[in-house]
């Protein structure tokens, strides 16, 4: 597992995913999220607008990235 830092408090689902690298380019956000093939803290996840906060996990493909806040 690896650290992604924010700069906010919250961060959307679709803009981390692009931000952690785990994918390339926003638009593949909607189609990985319909696939149902991210899971966020274990649970797979469909919305692109869901707000991850400091601590929480998003799993794609074997990748696990923690979101670490660094507003605290």
């Amino acid at each position: 597992m690896r650290d992604e830092s924010i700069r906010d408090e919250s961060i959307r689902l679709g803009q981390f995913l692009k931000l952690a690298g785990l994918i390339e380019v926003g638009g593949d956000a909607k189609a990985v999220l319909g696939d149902e093939l991210v899971q966020v803290n274990g649970e797979v996840e469909v919305r692109r607008g869901r707000q991850l906060r400091h601590g929480d996990v998003v799993s794609l493909a074997g990748d696990d990235v923690r979101v670490v806040s660094e507003a605290g």
